[in-house]
């Protein structure tokens, strides 16, 4: 089976999309596939990481500041600026880059596509398959992924045939296989463990350097003597330097590590976890880790709002309140209660449950 996979990373977009995308690529490849990305060459691609885990990476020509802009301007999409140029363009991109030959399946997940891209796919693709979060705009696929909290099929009702499968909510969840297999081993870790290691994690590009507010509260804080503070990096962020130096000068152990290859278990070995609303939320849940998380993106807000009000995390809505919300989950009773409820929410076995809908489908 060829599947091909239309996603990119950009210091806008960030990593998100192209790490869960590449999830799927190697659960995939396990199981025979072939699976190649197209990507658009923006600022913080993440082309060489894709490579380096042995899939092929065909990238698009990026496009400057000004035709961004009038894209934005042209067209209706809220995240129309982050394809780099008009959609009908990166369709007849995406088109070259394929060849001659068709796939067996073609997957998107970029908020600046819709139905009119997918339409001048289709005839190079035996079957579609979208990843969305938002809920906003037309697919012409035959299967819709949105792995988000509170999501039902009929918020995409308006959007889509009635022959497009749906599956929604966060079972479906496109995580590394390593966060199940160390989720027994996180959950039995909750029921003793005192605080102390909290991770630091807000997205693989953190453009706006919230890092740096984050530790400047925590900072403001008395914390334990043994409290230990990692900081996990991407690589393509522009403030890491910016934060590794700060890290030196904090009152308490601080660590910065990038690009991280062993998330799962650094998070199964910690206490406390202070992240962005965003993919990674659903990492925290599978194992059970106790959060403090706040909003990045628009997109990011009914998720952060939802986990708050279910008690499966504390939702950060200004930077100073970081040391409150750490005081609150320091209690063993109530942090316990976090972990519980978010460890309900998702077991990690997403990824199977796509690749099974997948092969009832091809």
């Amino acid at each position: 089976m060829k599947v091909v996979i239309r996603v990119d990373a950009s210091l806008d977009i960030g990593t998100g999309h192209v790490m869960r995308c590449l999830t799927l690529a190697n659960a995939l490849r396990e199981r025979g596939a072939e699976c190649e990305f197209i990507c658009r060459e923006h600022a913080g691609h993440l082309a060489e990481k894709i490579e380096s885990s042995g899939h092929s990476v065909h990238l698009l020509a990026p496009r400057d500041h000004l035709a961004c802009e009038s894209v934005r301007c042209a067209d209706e999409l809220a995240h129309a600026s982050w394809l780099g140029c008009a959609w009908h363009q990166d369709a007849a991109d995406t088109i070259a880059a394929l060849g001659p030959a068709s796939c067996d399946w073609l997957i998107v997940d970029h908020y600046a596509l819709d139905a009119r891209w997918e339409g001048q796919l289709r005839p190079h693709a035996r079957k579609m398959l979208a990843i969305d979060d938002l809920a906003d705009r037309p697919h012409q696929v035959d299967l819709l992924l949105d792995q988000n909290l509170g999501r039902v099929a009929a918020d995409y009702q308006p959007y889509i045939s009635s022959t497009t499968r749906c599956l929604v909510g966060p079972e479906y969840a496109l995580l590394r296989p390593e966060f199940a297999r160390l989720r027994e081993y996180s959950l039995a870790r909750r029921q003793q463990a005192p605080i102390q290691r909290i991770v630091v994690s807000l997205g693989g590009v953190d453009r706006d350097n919230i890092t740096r507010r984050v530790l400047e509260a925590l900072a403001s804080m008395e914390l334990p003597h043994e409290m230990k503070i990692t900081v996990v990096m991407g690589g393509q962020s522009p403030w890491r330097e910016t934060v590794q130096s700060q890290a030196r000068h904090l009152p308490f152990s601080c660590q910065v590590l990038v690009d991280v290859e062993d998330m799962a278990q650094l998070m199964a070995d910690t206490d406390l976890a202070i992240g962005a609303a965003g993919s990674s939320t659903w990492e925290r849940c599978v194992l059970g880790l106790p959060s403090a998380i706040i909003v990045l993106a628009e997109n990011q807000r009914a998720i952060a709002a939802a986990l708050d009000r279910m008690g499966a995390a504390l939702h950060v809505k200004h930077i100073e309140q970081v040391p409150v919300v750490i005081q609150q989950l320091r209690d063993k009773s109530f942090r316990q209660s976090v972990s519980r409820t978010a460890s309900k929410i998702t077991d990690g076995l997403g990824v199977t449950r796509l690749i099974t809908a997948i092969g009832t489908m091809s």
